[in-house]
């Protein structure tokens, strides 16, 4: 049976595996990933829609929910399978490996995509109950924020990860860009 992709020792070099991707490049990854992911929920929307004959938002809510939750949960993991990158993580050079640096198991990217749920969602009751306790409806705005939640455990983390790759036995790294192995391997001829 094949790798979904080649072993990172042939893929990465011997630095990148031990480099965690700054924050600000992890960031911007995210935002160009939550561009990419309004197709996604656009279409999983549609599909839905046009499934359950729904007419508004409101019909079918928890089936609507459940159904996206899953739609981009077959989206990441099926992009993280394949190649250990989204995409944006392929555009901004960030690569999922295993602790030990290789492709990780089905298991453990969905464990991955299961608990990077779980500081958003915190975050978004911490402001549900902000808005309740304060009586502010327009509390609620600060609902945008709550993605970036995920951000929190990187700075608590010895390494810069993020709690959820902590958890889950994962970690981004530094992927060599094709560029520059191009480079490399002009430089070495």
């Amino acid at each position: 049976m094949s790798q979904p992709f080649p072993s990172a020792a042939a893929t990465l070099p011997a630095t990148s595996s031990e480099t965690t991707p700054p924050r600000l490049r992890r960031f911007a990854c995210m935002m160009y990933e939550a561009v990419l992911l309004f197709g996604v929920v656009f279409l999983a929307g549609y599909l839905f829609d046009t499934l359950t004959q729904s007419r508004s938002g409101m019909m079918y809510r928890h089936g609507r929910q459940a159904w996206l939750f899953f739609a981009l949960g077959v989206y990441f993991i099926s992009c993280w399978r394949r190649n250990g990158q989204t995409l944006p993580m392929k555009t901004w050079n960030i690569r999922l490996v295993d602790r030990d640096g290789q492709p990780p198991s089905m298991a453990r990217l969905i464990l991955r995509y299961l608990l990077a749920w779980l500081l958003p969602l915190a975050a978004a009751g911490a402001i549900l109950a902000a808005t309740l306790w304060s009586g502010w409806p327009t509390m609620q705005l600060l609902i945008v924020a709550a993605p970036f939640a995920v951000f929190i455990g990187s700075w608590l983390d010895r390494d810069g990860q993020f709690l959820h790759d902590r958890l889950a036995g994962t970690r981004l790294v530094n992927a060599a860009s094709a560029k520059t192995k191009s480079i490399k391997s002009a430089v070495s001829m």
